[in-house]
């Protein structure tokens, strides 16, 4: 997995192939990135989340393993394109 550079907005890194960017905001947001999309960049608004609550996403999100199964089917059609 990959924690990008400050300002990489979530939309520009998922236009590069192979990158499946999370936006998250909560520490849900960043479980559910990972278990469900196999996030491998985390995206975190600075204005929108405290430095506290940034720190728990990204510990939730790198502890968070992918779940596969049904995800997977869309993640191979995605990768596909």
């Amino acid at each position: 997995r990959t924690i990008p550079v400050p300002c990489l907005p979530e939309p520009v890194a998922n236009r590069v192939r192979g990158v499946r960017a999370a936006l998250c905001w909560s520490v849900e947001s960043a479980e559910l990135g990972r278990r469900h999309n196999n996030a491998n960049v985390l995206s975190v608004g600075e204005r929108m989340v405290s430095e506290e609550l940034a720190m728990q996403i990204l510990e939730t999100w790198l502890k968070t393993r992918f779940d596969g199964g049904r995800h997977q089917r869309r993640i191979d059609e995605i990768d596909a394109m």
